[in-house]
């Protein structure tokens, strides 16, 4: 698995048709009414790796395993979600396991989908959809600090830190201020403000390339601190149904886009996440596995097998560009060009590792 994300906006705001659309399926109903999504849709992309193909291709590998991004799209929230407003906090919960939070702005006009509050006002929407997330996050703090105050009390050290944060935090919360931007350490918490946003302004298709006068508002305002991506939940459909990547091509190019919606919020997610790849490859198979960046050669071999990284002694390292230029693993030993590293190497993007370890 690559990253996890979850959608979340108003109803009406093109989020089941985005979502649709990143995972190449039908799965979610986006119909135009509200609440239609009654169940949380869950769906999983593959991440375009070309470099893994062409590992893939040089060793005629029985397997590729690309790594993933699942996608999570819950119903449409409104002002009073966290406290059971419409279809309630029931799906506050479904975000928590999540990496990421997409949070999409209706940015486009169209008389014929209604809007939950009757205009177009992309902040208005983005602060009613915060402040459930965090009243929401101050409901599961209030929980946390009685049952740490207690143990507190009994001397526990290790609770008694946890309380002041959770007290830091509490505070941020109540004067406007998300829980990622307080500088504590909230993961202990799991709180929803927590986690990084990648806002999607959807824009009507005439606006795809350029954006428009309320996704210029949403850049404008929070683009400095979160990601702020253009996407057109319609166009993005439409490329969906391209199968042949030359076509898909000539389609964007026509438009004036240079990548799809899914591969912005790909490459955002793993900026965002701080994320890259490695791989091992093989004649059995061609694997792309996802880590966090500054993870070291025991870390990373931890990903594939617990045993790795505990038995872990050493890893051969060799770069994608020296494999495919020389042309193969036995053509890169024989030139020198392969490395060893022990414990304390840190992974670079693209390393191809073979790990070593005891049993």
């Amino acid at each position: 698995m690559g990253f996890n994300c979850g959608i979340v906006g108003l109803p009406n705001v093109g989020k089941s048709t985005l979502f649709n659309a990143l995972t190449q399926s039908a799965a979610a109903d986006a119909q135009n009414y509200p609440f239609c999504t009654i169940e949380p849709n869950t769906g999983r992309v593959v991440v375009p790796d070309e470099t893994l193909l062409k590992l893939a291709a040089s060793v005629n590998a029985a397997k590729v395993i690309p790594t993933q991004l699942e996608i999570v799209d819950i119903a449409g929230l409104v002002r009073g979600a966290s406290t059971g407003e419409g279809l309630g906090n029931k799906f506050l919960g479904n975000i928590l396991s999540t990496d990421a939070i997409i949070h999409v702005v209706r940015c486009f006009d169209n008389d014929d989908i209604v809007h939950v509050n009757g205009r177009i006002d992309p902040i208005g929407d983005i602060d009613t959809i915060e402040t459930e997330l965090a009243l929401a996050d101050l409901d599961s703090l209030e929980k946390q600090i009685k049952n740490l105050e207690k143990k507190a009390r009994g001397l526990d050290k290790d609770a008694a830190k946890l309380l002041d944060a959770a007290n830091t935090i509490k505070h941020a919360l109540e004067n406007g201020t998300p829980a990622r931007k307080t500088g504590v350490d909230s993961v202990p918490f799991n709180l929803l403000t927590a986690k990084p946003v990648i806002y999607v302004c959807n824009v009507e298709e005439s606006a795809a390339a350029t954006g428009n006068k309320y996704s210029d508002v949403v850049r404008e305002k929070f683009g400095n601190e979160n990601p702020v991506l253009i996407i057109s939940s319609k166009i993005e459909m439409e490329i969906a149904q391209i199968v042949d990547a030359d076509e898909r091509k000539m389609f964007l190019d026509e438009l004036g886009l240079t990548q799809s919606g899914l591969d912005q919020v790909i490459k955002t997610g793993y900026e965002t996440l701080g994320l890259q790849t490695f791989y091992t490859v093989g004649p059995k198979e061609a694997h792309a596995w996802t880590i966090t960046r500054g993870m070291t050669a025991p870390m990373a071999a931890g990903k594939i097998h617990t045993d790795f990284e505990r038995g872990f002694i050493r890893a051969e390292i060799i770069s994608p560009d020296d494999w495919l230029g020389l042309g193969g693993e036995l053509a890169v030993k024989e030139a020198g060009k392969m490395r060893t590293v022990g414990r304390d190497y840190v992974m670079q993007p693209g390393d191809i590792c073979h790990f070593l370890f005891n049993n």
